[in-house]
């Protein structure tokens, strides 16, 4: 894994940091359990938490790692560790509404302000594409009827492109560019999205078990989405009894155990961090909003758009059950 790590990285310098505003919830640690502290970045409005290593000795390289579905910076708290001895200056940052960072409700028009679907060319007056070609694994290519690209919920901030100006802003004010980005999980389809908004600011991108996102209308069934979207929906509107029943330690560490071919990995210390920020005022609205988000950009048309002098690096765990290669 180092080594892939390693060959995703190219060198540069870093930039100095503006004053942060405070952390959005008093619960925050000040510290990561690796005694990194808790940083806080204001970004449009919103408090943004993220780590970064200080390498004794620096290579000049520089990173930024973007976490999955529900999780957060502390998921990479062993990488930065070790990013750090190899001399890596490593940047891990919490989404808007994950960890402890800001959750502004999806409906409220703080959400809509921050919407990252609104002025872009290739969303103006169009809700669906129409006979889109994505590649495949053997090099050849398929075509998918529909391709939803807005979020269902109108006007929600928590989409694949607010996600990716966040990337971009902060590689851009707090990095000063010249990064490369290693993601997981469904935090590729942001770092995808954030490489094709602004390429200029990143060396390249390693994707850890990429997430191809079997649950997006383009992959489903036609015949399964009116039901799909009925849950979704039903979740949305009633499912804080079904969330406080699930948010709890034992549900957690049995969820995680799936994925962790490691079962030891699934300590008690990676529970907390992963569970507590959930625990937050307003973690509940963001995590059914993002359930219901089956729309946005698929990662095969990304990739197939990508300029062609930004390297990408895809990396399996040999034993993962949930991202096989």
């Amino acid at each position: 894994m180092q080594a892939c790590l390693a060959a995703a990285l190219l060198a540069t310098a870093t930039t100095a940091l503006a004053p942060a505003p405070v952390p959005p919830h008093a619960a925050a640690p000040a510290r990561s359990p690796q005694g990194l502290e808790n940083k806080y970045w204001a970004w449009r409005g919103q408090a943004i938490r993220y780590q970064v290593t200080e390498p004794t000795t620096p290579t000049g390289q520089k990173a930024l790692l973007v976490h999955g579905l529900f999780v957060n910076a502390d998921h990479w708290r062993k990488t930065l560790q070790a990013l750090s001895e190899a001399g890596v200056t490593a940047y891990a940052i919490d989404l808007l509404g994950c960890g402890w960072s800001s959750k502004p409700h999806p409906t409220s028009d703080e959400a809509k302000a921050l919407s990252g679907e609104k002025g872009r060319d290739e969303l103006e007056d169009v809700d669906t594409f129409q006979g889109v070609e994505l590649g495949t694994a053997s090099g050849k290519l398929r075509t998918v009827s529909f391709v939803d690209k807005r979020h269902p919920v109108d006007g929600s901030c928590y989409n694949f492109y607010t996600w990716a100006e966040q990337l971009c802003d902060f590689t851009d004010e707090v990095i000063g560019g010249d990064c490369a980005l290693i993601c997981n999980s469904i935090g590729t389809i942001s770092s995808l999205q954030a490489c094709l908004d602004k390429p200029e600011l990143f060396t390249g991108l390693l994707t850890v078990s990429p997430n191809f996102r079997e649950l997006h209308t383009a992959e489903a069934s036609p015949l399964a989405m009116p039901l799909v979207k009925t849950v979704q929906r039903l979740l949305r509107e009633r499912g804080q009894g079904l969330f406080d029943a699930l948010a709890n330690a034992n549900t957690v560490k049995n969820i995680l155990k799936e994925p962790y071919a490691v079962k030891d990995a699934v300590t008690d210390e990676l529970v907390d961090v992963l569970l507590t920020p959930l625990l937050t005022v307003g973690a509940a609205d963001v995590v059914f909003d993002t359930l219901s988000y089956s729309a946005g950009p698929l990662p095969e048309d990304q990739l197939g758009r990508l300029p062609g002098g930004l390297p990408v690096w895809v990396c399996y765990g040999g034993s993962d059950p949930w991202t096989p290669p």
